[in-house]
């Protein structure tokens, strides 16, 4: 199957240097200083449309307190872009289910059927207790469960029907939302605790994971697709990583290392202390690469954690020439993962370094569209 690749929202403001996800100890939004640039609508829309002009299929919006809302930010860019799809997260049970399918519809009309939906359960319960969640880790993903099962059941109806639904969460009577010729958004969801593997093989139609060595990725997907299995359905794979792809590797490591070298020991033991006691297993995985250890950083070639230093979430990045970028992407996609969301600071300048440099090496082995070849957004029939 060909590639899928997708790019990234800094909807928490960008910069030269690691702007930590879902840290606010540098600088706060709207803040100009040291190179920081605001994310704003005109800031997000040259990102967007280098993306869709570059040919990235999507890009991920993320979700919390520390960056702006994702639904309203990107039904802001629909209006600057006419092809690029936009990968929303959003936390499920802070709104009625039936709402957000409501709000996807919307979008799809809006945008012309370019919404993608990611789904963030929460891994942190004193994040969720911000907006006035109290359930723990294992009930927010029973929650989810019903949701989605909510989400995906009043859209796609035959003329006529409705949806109920009688769960421990939500009671839901005679719904019923039109998705127009779109069709239900498609659901990418990640998470590496047992109570989310379990929600994603029933409801997920893309299963994302961090980026890890290839051998722990590989036994995910087999964990997932055993699971989907005994649940009658197939998942999708993608995988979330940053990127620092040159001419050259020499160049590409030395990006790395300047990276590095703006981060100080302070910060780094500060925030590996949370990462390395976080409620999230995949926080946790991301923290087991390196154990917060500035020395052991390429834990698999090409494969660097020094984003995982300082930032939540995703913490690996793909760091090497072009060639080398390519193949490692390659690797992966032999394993079964076809979506490949990618960041790299600055957003804007990194979209081109990735897109002329390790895309065209994809393009030229067949393995990724041109970016011309045809229309994200067209209706499904």
């Amino acid at each position: 199957m060909t590639l899928r690749i997708h790019w990234y929202l800094p909807t928490n403001g960008d910069n030269r240097d690691i702007v930590g996800s879902g840290d606010r100890s540098e600088k706060t939004l709207g803040a100009v200083a040291d190179g920081f640039r605001a994310p704003s609508v005109d800031y997000l829309g040259q990102i967007a449309r280098s993306a869709e002009q570059l040919g990235y299929e999507a890009v991920l919006t993320p979700t919390g307190l520390w960056c702006e809302d994702a639904w309203i930010t990107t039904a802001a860019l629909t209006q600057v872009t006419k092809r690029l799809k936009f990968l929303v997260a959003f936390r499920p049970g802070l709104v009625s289910p039936t709402l957000a399918a409501h709000q996807a519809a919307t979008f799809q009309r809006v945008s012309g059927g370019r919404l993608l939906l990611n789904v963030v359960t929460g891994g942190d319960s004193a994040e969720q207790r911000r907006f006035g969640d109290q359930l723990d880790h294992d009930q927010r993903y029973a929650r989810t469960d019903e949701f989605l099962a909510v989400l995906r059941g009043v859209t796609g109806l035959p003329p006529g029907e409705t949806f109920s639904f009688a769960g421990e969460h939500f009671r839901i009577e005679d719904a019923r939302v039109d998705a127009g010729p779109w069709g239900r958004p498609e659901i990418f969801f990640g998470g590496a605790s047992p109570a989310a593997e379990r929600v994603a093989a029933r409801q997920a139609d893309v299963y994302l994971a961090w980026g890890e060595r290839p051998d722990q990725i590989a036994e995910r997907l087999e964990r997932m697709r055993k699971l989907a299995a005994a649940e009658g359905r197939e998942l999708r794979f993608g995988i979330r990583l940053h990127v620092i792809s040159r001419d050259t590797s020499a160049q590409a490591w030395a990006e790395a290392d300047r990276l590095l070298s703006r981060i100080t020991p302070e910060r780094i033991a500060a925030l590996q202390k949370d990462f390395a006691n976080s409620e999230s297993v995949g926080q946790r995985r991301m923290y087991e690469l390196h154990g917060g250890d500035p020395g052991r950083l390429e834990v698999y070639p090409n494969l660097w954690a020094g984003y995982g230093l300082v930032r939540g979430g995703a913490g690996t990045a793909l760091v090497g020439s072009h060639e080398e970028v390519a193949e490692r992407i390659e690797e992966y996609h032999a394993l079964g993962l076809d979506h490949f969301i990618l960041s790299g600071q600055p957003h804007l300048e990194e979209a081109y370094w990735f897109a002329e440099g390790a895309g065209a090496v994809l393009r030229s082995r067949g393995l990724l569209a041109s970016p011309t070849a045809d229309d994200p957004a067209r209706p499904t029939p």
